[in-house]
């Protein structure tokens, strides 16, 4: 579907959701697609009990204004880059907003810092609901003093041999065609811990045998991945914890991909406690895939940059 080449990027005036909007339009021009910046926001019908018991209603005028001043700010920051780009005031809650666009999206971008829009969606307790049921990929960018990460050299994708994990493998083996970065591959074993899946494991086990069964498996899964494309990747399988290890190549890296759920040290990894530290930790932007597909959504004409 031709709405389909659109990234969206969601804006509430922060430092961080501008440092998103410079990575969607990045993003937007090395994929050739366009970029559509949304602010949304609520309109509360009442402020809190007045004196006299009653409720004092709220002025949405300003409210509306001043999300206006923030779509506005986003659209000159993107300036005479050579991309198309539209922009929207949505109204309602900021995840399910991005939620419902990303049914038509090529990918979501917000950051991870901002004025209690987004971020508070991304890293508060419902931080879950944007990742865990976008219809595309989602992408979170940190605010990390001295850090840039555009163009993206590098990459590195979680891969534990579930069906979200292959998605998010070809997704990452997407993004380094469009780069023409380096992806590395990662399988995550916590074999010296004995947790999580490999809990049942003997203490007699041959922790090199394991690894090696992996790393082959592993190798399967990227060739499937990779098909007779020319893009480059370096695989490990390592003995660790799948959320520290991602942190630490995060430091190294332009863009870390992973998928919604999986088995193993990714299971989960963006759905709870293991996804709060990723999010907080990681050094660099975090893309996020779905698993799931969607069939229903909305028709080319109902979508804001198609008005």
């Amino acid at each position: 579907m031709a709405n389909q080449k659109v990234v969206v990027v969601g804006v509430d005036g922060s430092e961080a959701s501008l440092a998103a909007v410079d990575w969607a339009v990045a993003e937007a021009k090395q994929a050739g697609m366009r970029l559509h910046i949304v602010c949304a926001y609520a309109l509360p019908s009442f402020t809190a009990a007045s004196l006299d018991g009653g409720y004092a209603a709220m002025d949405d005028t300003a409210i509306q204004q001043g999300a206006q001043a923030v779509v506005e700010e986003a659209v000159v920051r993107v300036g005479d880059a050579d991309v198309v780009v539209t922009s929207a005031l949505e109204t309602g809650d900021p995840a399910g907003v991005l939620v419902d666009l990303s049914r038509e999206a090529a990918l979501v971008v917000v950051g991870t810092r901002g004025g209690g829009g987004f971020t508070d969606r991304l890293l508060g307790t419902v931080s879950s609901a944007l990742p865990a049921h976008a219809h595309c990929p989602v992408v979170v960018v940190p605010v990390r003093e001295g850090r840039t990460y555009m163009p993206i050299r590098r990459l590195v994708v979680g891969v534990d041999g579930s069906e979200s994990a292959r998605v998010a493998l070809r997704r990452a083996v997407d993004e380094a065609a469009v780069w023409d970065a380096e992806l590395t591959a990662v399988a995550a074993v916590p074999i010296a811990t004995g947790a999580g899946a490999m809990a049942w494991l003997p203490a007699t086990v041959d922790r090199e045998e394991v690894l090696a069964d992996v790393r082959e498996g592993l190798g399967v899964a990227v060739a499937g991945a990779v098909g007779d494309r020319p893009v480059r990747v370096r695989q490990h399988a390592l003995d660790g914890n799948a959320a520290a290890l991602m942190a630490e190549f995060s430091t190294a890296v332009e863009l870390i991909v992973v998928g919604t759920r999986g088995r193993g040290g990714f299971a989960g990894l963006l759905l709870g406690s293991t996804s709060q530290a990723v999010l907080h930790h990681a050094a660099s932007p975090v893309m996020v895939v779905p698993s799931r597909v969607k069939d229903e959504g909305r028709s080319p004409s109902d979508v804001p940059w198609n008005a």
